[in-house]
């Protein structure tokens, strides 16, 4: 009788490694644990979203090993490249250079049928790395990038007798944008009935979210009246709370015949009380108008620090 295996016997299966990421979103983050962040799968979303340096570094790094790879096939068998010193891997390796990059000066070629075949591999290697590498390439320098300047500090002021939750920013290139969305939320801790405690985004409706032309600058306003998630809210309530406001931009750029798009994030204690934004554009008694950027952040009446 064969012998049965007790279904407590039965070999475990090795657990697999889960690595804990960390989601950025501003200064806000978050650690996730099960999710990746590159992809072997997907290598287009992993060689367009590394970083300038590292994108170059492979760049540059695939194209050697590539040519040292070619070089030692053209020497695994001595006499396939004409004019070439016997052994010379330096021969080898720029002549596989001229040949990756399909340019011929002459100099060097191939002169049997060992030396035909490699070079004809690594040409057809060599038009698909360059496809693949211009592609890339023009994928990350026509990226729309935006440039939007954001005041430091949110503040809440009376406005027409009505606590208003402010952010001010601006269009910080020389083009005017056009058909601007602006949203602004809320993520507030809240505990449920049965005392299970969760994170919730919250949407802030603001006076005025969208703009036809968005040329210069432009103050967000949420009033905090009774209908609002943060309705009642002073110096004390954000003590008490741990508040992040999200501000999220979309806009067109006319130059660029693209939409761009932006996010910024703000902690609860940079919420200022009882100020206004100094004023940073002006028209002067021509009904010229000028902006200073530089006094998007400059706030009036805050009282000195004790």
């Amino acid at each position: 009788m064969a012998e049965q295996r007790l279904a407590g016997d039965r070999p475990r299966k090795r657990a697999h490694r889960v690595r804990t990421m960390r989601l950025q979103v501003g200064a806000y983050s978050v650690e996730t644990r099960g999710a990746l962040r590159y992809d072997p799968r997907d290598p287009f979303y992993f060689a367009a979203t590394l970083p300038w340096p590292a994108f170059l570094t492979l760049l540059f790094g695939t194209w050697i090993a590539l040519n040292a790879i070619f070089a030692v096939l053209y020497l695994a068998v001595p006499g396939s490249i004409a004019n070439a010193r016997p052994g010379a891997y330096g021969d080898a390796f720029f002549f596989s250079v001229e040949t990756l990059a399909t340019v011929g000066y002459g100099v060097f070629a191939p002169v049997t049928a060992y030396g035909h075949l490699v070079a004809t591999m690594e040409i057809f290697v060599g038009i698909a790395f360059n496809a693949i590498a211009t592609g890339l390439m023009f994928l990350r320098f026509s990226r729309p990038k935006p440039r939007f300047v954001y005041a430091q500090n949110p503040i809440v002021a009376l406005v027409n007798g009505t606590p208003t939750l402010m952010l001010r920013l601006a269009n910080g290139r020389t083009s005017v944008l056009t058909d601007a969305h602006a949203t602004m939320s809320a993520l507030l801790f809240e505990t449920t009935q049965e005392g299970q405690v969760f994170r919730r985004f919250h949407d802030l409706k603001l006076v005025r979210a969208h703009l036809p032309l968005f040329p210069i600058a432009w103050t967000l306003m949420h009033e905090l009246g009774p209908d609002s998630p943060l309705y009642g809210m002073d110096a004390h309530w954000l003590r008490e709370n741990d508040l992040r406001v999200f501000v999220t931009l979309i806009a067109r750029d006319r130059r660029l015949g693209a939409v761009v798009h932006d996010a910024r994030d703000y902690h609860g204690r940079d919420v200022r009380f009882g100020v206004r934004y100094a004023d940073a554009v002006v028209s002067d008694k021509d009904g010229n108008t000028r902006a200073d950027l530089t006094l998007i952040s400059e706030l009036e009446g805050l009282e000195p620090a004790e």
